[in-house]
Formats: structure tokens, sequence, C-alpha cells
């Protein structure tokens, strides 16, 4: 079989467990040689351990492959440098990034802590830029390059109890839509996957976030209602793609986002103008009040109304 990444190098954030634990199985399985990230620690960021990131880099060495472990935060420059330098220092070069690593305090914004939010947004937002900026340099220097981050479900559509979480996986999909425009031009590609798949983060989550999807969307999943395919939930099935966005046959792929559950791979929207109103002159609010519910208004549901007071 043809090892579409032969002599490249990767880091994967995340990647002793879930998604980021299939990725790195298969870009090894590719032929590329990994960094493995991953700090060890709970679904909450509590805690560490070296084991998930060595057992990973173990079970690729295995198979003949290429792999070294790193164990620090994605949450600090120095953390997101030293991360991005493990790979040449290891392997002597870089030539993809990742970005897989993320945590979850959920909480109802009334009641959300500031730590709360600085934990998760530093580890999924500020991680992208921790390591994606340093491996920006890289990719600037050598003219090529790929970078992908996670963003989800929750961030595109929302999920209760989760604000922390949606605002920074959305505000990974804003970085890679304008990383790809800083990076194009030295022939580096940034995209983005929101993936749908089940993991230890998620094991409470898919519910809500996949009722969200479907209310949003008008369809049982983006596969449309009346697809015969039956959507998988496994972490496997989000590695195939990533390994493709890696590849020479990708070089033009650039700021894109992806939905992935399964066996269904779809192309996201970036966000357009769905509906206009316009007038010569300056409005009034009167005349908004007026105009909106037929025009911008029309077919608009409130995703959470006021509860009725029981009778």
């Amino acid at each position: 079989m043809a090892k579409h990444l032969e002599g490249k190098v990767a880091v994967v954030t995340g990647g002793g467990r879930g998604i980021g634990r299939e990725v790195c199985f298969e870009l090894a399985r590719q032929g590329a040689k990994i960094i493995v990230n991953d700090l060890g620690g709970g679904p909450d960021g509590a805690g560490s351990s070296r084991e998930p990131a060595d057992q990973v880099v173990e079970e690729i060495k295995a198979t003949g492959s290429a792999a070294a472990p790193i164990y620090e935060t994605v949450a600090t420059m120095d953390g997101g440098k030293n991360i991005i330098q493990a790979a040449v220092d290891n392997f002597g070069r870089l030539d993809i990034l990742v970005h897989v690593a993320g945590i979850l305090r959920d909480r109802m914004v009334f009641n959300m802590s500031e730590q709360e939010w600085d934990d998760v947004v530093n580890v999924h937002l500020k991680g992208m830029f921790t390591t994606g900026k340093h491996a920006a340099i890289l990719f600037r220097q050598q003219r090529s390059g790929r970078m992908i981050g996670f963003s989800s479900t929750s961030g595109l559509y929302g999920n209760a109890g989760q604000t922390n979480y949606a605002a920074a996986k959305d505000g990974i999909a804003g970085f890679i839509r304008t990383a790809a425009r800083d990076l194009g031009k030295y022939g580096a590609t940034c995209n983005v996957i929101a993936p749908s798949a089940g993991t230890r983060l998620t094991a409470g989550v898919m519910a809500g976030a996949g009722r969200e999807a479907r209310e949003h969307s008008g369809r049982g999943s983006l596969l449309g209602k009346d697809s015969t395919l039956r959507p998988r939930m496994d972490p496997e099935d989000i590695a195939a793609f990533v390994a493709y966005l890696c590849t020479d046959e990708a070089k033009d792929i650039n700021g894109q986002m992806f939905f992935i559950q399964g066996a269904e791979i779809s192309l996201l929207n970036n966000p357009y103008a769905s509906k206009t109103m316009q007038k010569v002159g300056v409005w009034t609010p009167e005349e908004i009040a007026m105009l909106y519910p037929q025009t911008l208004g029309r077919d608009v549901v409130n995703p959470m109304p006021p509860e009725q007071p029981k009778p």
C-alpha cells in the first residue's frame, strides 16, 4: 500500500486519546513520523500522566514507524513552542500540525467561573495559537506545511452549558480561516474539521449537540433526512480525512471547514447572508419592527424559548 506521507513529520496535540490517538495512528500508517503530544490529564484538564502519550508511541513503534512523546501543555506560549521544537529536535523538520487537544468545564453561563472559562479557552483556542504560531514560522520558511484545527458542532450550533467550549471551538474556525490567508502564499494550507465522534469528552454532550444540529439544519444529520447511511460515532472515522488533507494532493484545499461523522464528510459553507432587507436612508426601530417578521425573521425559530408557567 502506498504511503502518502512518507518523509513527513507531524505533531498531533491531544494525541494520547480519542480522535488525536486515531490521527496519530493513521498518519503513521501513511509514513509520517509522529510527535505525540498529550499532557495526560482528565477530561476537565486536572492532573497529568505520561502514560497516554507513551502508549501511543509504543504502538506506533511496534509497527516499525517512528514516534516520540512530549508531555507539555498547549495552554502556554512556552509549551506550544516546545511541542513544535520537539519535531525539529527529534526528526529534523515539521510538515504537519494537527491540534486536537481539549478539555471540558461545562457550566451554564450564569454559573460559570472565570477559571472555568479561562481553562477551556486556553487549551482549545490559545492552544491553537501557541502551537500554530510556531508551526507557521517553520511553514513560512520552508514554503510548505499543513495545519489542521478542530472545531465542534457545539461551536457551530451552540449547546447549553458550553459557552466556554463553544466560543473556543468557533474561535478555532476563525483562526484557521485567517491563518489560511496568512500562509497560503507560502505554500502552506490551513483547514478545520468539526467532528462528530464518541470520546471521553463527548460522552455526556453528544445528545445535546446532535439535537442542536438537527434543529438548526432541519435534518437528521448533515447527510439529509432521507439518507440511508447509518452514521457511526467512532473516533477512527475522522483520521482518514485528516491524513488526506496532509497529502500533496490536497495542496489547493485551504481555509475550508469540514463536518465528519462516520462515513459522512461534508464541506460546510463559510458564513453568508441568507436574507437581506434594505432601504434608502436610515432605518427607524418602528420600520424594522414592522418589516422584520415578514423578511429577515420569517421562519426564524428561537432555539430555546422561555418556559411556560405551569398551571
